[in-house]
């Protein structure tokens, strides 16, 4: 089984990396580009652990390691 993992930052917390994004794109011509939001994808491959079983460890994996809750938000597919 392989979990797609999806974190990016909570509305209203600073991205400088995506406001350096979005001004080099304006620079470049793409005006129309009005706020850029950079995120992180993790993939894992899960081996050997039912459906119920690899939601909660990935989603345990989201609290306590991969994704600052605090400041992210996570979204994540099982396929």
């Amino acid at each position: 089984m392989k979990a797609k993992i999806y974190i990016t930052f909570k509305p209203g917390v600073l991205d400088p990396q995506g406001k350096a994004v979005q001004h080099a794109l304006a620079s470049l011509g793409f005006n129309e580009v009005q706020d850029a939001r950079i995120g992180k994808f993790i993939e894992l491959k899960l081996n050997g652990v039912e459906r119920a079983k690899a939601e909660a460890d990935v989603k345990q994996m989201c609290e306590k390691l991969l994704a600052n809750t605090v400041i992210e938000s996570y979204r994540y597919e099982l396929e």
